[in-house]
């Protein structure tokens, strides 16, 4: 055990707390696991996490019990909010929960830098979540790293190089601000209830500045749009972004007969450049 409360097990029996399939909830149970995973996301002393979907806090206890300053755990189901209060209780003054949904929770009047992201993400709204911490408007972030719990799916998704069948969106955007890696993978038995695929954690490091240069806004609509048809040519994948989308990948280098799993982030970036300089 890695605290004095009880068991996850218990836990769950004691506040009836069986996962919903609506929240995208599988719960972690193995506290070793839940602490494993909370050293994966670095030295947490001195740094406040971020955690979304902790559920009955597993991985909660496992930030607090490898020394976070300080949690703050937002939760939308109410079921789990008296099983996070006996957390808080054994770790007074340093665990802050929210009853509310992370896509519309501002967190950031709740932490104080340094700020570290640590989550068993809800499966329903984790690529969301992800976007969106990648692509803030101003860079850095508010955050200094992101260690978060996927489908072993998306994890590959998010690692992909390009050519591969996983490279897409999600990789562009991760890898253009970070450095990702997948940190550790997990059966479906680790969970409960257990789910149909694999799991995998991903750690990502903010970059001080992107890999390349490249408008924010028109980066992410040129790979929206380049992936959201892969099968095309570039040409004609693109043709919605700008009508003289031909032009703009020739004088980047990019063949416009090109599918986009073929064309790697510093061409993107180039392409980005030179669709927002012509405006």
């Amino acid at each position: 055990m890695i605290d004095h409360l009880p068991p996850l097990r218990d836990v769950i029996a004691t506040h009836e707390l069986a996962a919903k399939k609506s929240l995208g909830q599988n719960f972690l149970l193995d506290l070793n696991l839940t602490a494993k995973i909370a050293r994966l996301a670095g030295d947490l002393t001195g740094a406040d996490v971020l955690e979304i979907g902790p559920g009955p806090g597993g991985l909660t206890r496992g930030l607090l019990a490898e020394g976070a300053r300080r949690v703050l755990a937002i939760e939308k189901d109410p079921r789990c909010m008296p099983a996070l209060a006996e957390i808080a209780v054994a770790y007074p003054g340093r665990l802050e929960t929210i009853n509310g949904d992370a896509l519309t929770v501002n967190p950031l009047g709740h932490l104080t830098q340094p700020i570290k992201i640590a989550a068993n993400l809800p499966y329903n709204v984790g690529t969301e979540l992800l976007v969106r911490w990648l692509t803030p408007p101003e860079w850095p972030p508010f955050w200094d790293s992101l260690t978060l719990m996927f489908q072993r799916e998306v994890a590959q998704r998010i690692v992909a190089e390009p050519g591969s069948k996983a490279y897409g969106r999600l990789a562009l955007l991760a890898q253009w601000r970070t450095d990702a890696k997948i940190v550790l993978e997990l059966p479906p038995e680790a969970f409960s209830p257990p789910p149909k695929v694999n799991s995998a954690v991903v750690h990502l490091t903010a970059l001080p500045a992107p890999r390349y240069p490249a408008d924010p806004g028109t980066l992410n609509k040129v790979v929206a749009a380049a992936f959201n048809q892969r099968r095309k040519m570039l040409r004609s994948a693109l043709k919605s972004v700008s009508p003289d989308i031909e032009d703009h990948l020739t004088a980047v280098g990019i063949k416009p007969t090109e599918r986009a799993e073929q064309v790697g982030l510093e061409a993107f970036c180039a392409l980005a450049r030179s669709l927002h300089a012509a405006g």
